[in-house]
């Protein structure tokens, strides 16, 4: 059905959570800390807001999705609740970003002849739709977590680093393993406070397999090897400076996010502060 009793409405910017789209936009910084190239470099700039209207579409789809299935009935940032229950103007949204985004995307491969990329960004892509798609999505599966991993690792920093360059390094491989354990490690700290509402819909997530306390270490722990592969990235490149400064600033952050419960805000802000202080270094040593 498309209509729910509503519990309160929400307002535009809280169902949109501008912050949960940094998960898109932290990989380009990403590969330009690996590859030395200018973060305004013209098609990493715009296959980066692609990559981020094709989140925006999954997210909406997830939404839909959730509130179908009954996983969203207290979820209160939701955007069925922002358009009061009706499922149809957010699946037409949906689409104009997907479509958007995908034209986008085409249009940087095209214009930098590496229309061959989509051999493997059009599969990931289905496998994102996929993720929300059908009466038994991906996300309600236990494939759920290993395809968020997929889609961010190989998919979107390997899809950005592809962009900059011909061939896959040693460095751009361990990226890959750094964005895949952050998207995961932000996938299951959204999951524990949902975990009555997830069972009740039948949705497999890791929290609703394992519980609570084991979500949350393993959410921790992913964070950490998010870092862990990202500073051996960086040390592989040479660039000292740099290296050090997003260590140190790891080791920081490390120490405060386990002094705190674990949440996406919390591990969004955490990686934001590391990767763009080390940006801003690695500008600095670039200008000088």
């Amino acid at each position: 059905m498309d209509e729910k009793p509503l519990i309160k409405n929400v307002h535009w910017w809280q169902a949109l959570n501008p912050a949960i789209y940094l998960i898109s936009i932290l990989p380009a910084i990403g590969v330009v800390l690996i590859t030395g190239e200018s973060l305004w470099l013209f098609g990493l700039v715009i296959a980066t807001i692609a990559v981020v209207l094709l989140q925006h579409a999954i997210n909406l789809f997830n939404d839909v999705s959730d509130w179908r299935l009954g996983a969203d009935v207290n979820k209160l940032d939701s955007w069925v609740r922002l358009y009061n229950g009706c499922t149809k103007i957010i699946n037409k949204y949906a689409v104009i970003s997907l479509i958007l985004g995908a034209v986008l995307g085409l249009l940087v491969l095209a214009l930098s002849n590496k229309l061959w990329i989509l051999y493997f960004a059009v599969p990931l892509v289905i496998l994102g739709y996929l993720y929300n798609a059908g009466k038994r999505p991906l996300s309600y599966t236990s494939l759920g977590e290993w395809v968020t991993g997929v889609c961010y690792g190989p998919g979107v920093f390997g899809g950005l680093y592809l962009v900059t360059n011909d061939q896959v390094t040693a460095p751009a491989i361990l990226g890959m393993f750094a964005f895949a354990c952050l998207a995961v490690s932000l996938l299951l700290s959204h999951q524990p406070p949902q975990i009555d509402d997830d069972r009740a819909a039948g949705k497999h997530s890791f929290a609703v397999r394992y519980g609570k306390e084991i979500t949350i270490a393993t959410s921790r722990y992913l964070f950490l090897f998010a870092l862990l592969f990202f500073a051996a990235a960086l040390w592989l490149t040479g660039n000292i400076v740099v290296s050090l400064i997003f260590s140190l600033m790891a080791i920081i952050v490390l120490g405060f996010c386990y002094l705190k419960m674990i949440n996406p805000k919390l591990l969004l802000l955490a990686a934001s502060i590391v990767f763009i202080t080390s940006l801003l270094v690695n500008t600095l040593v670039y200008l000088y």
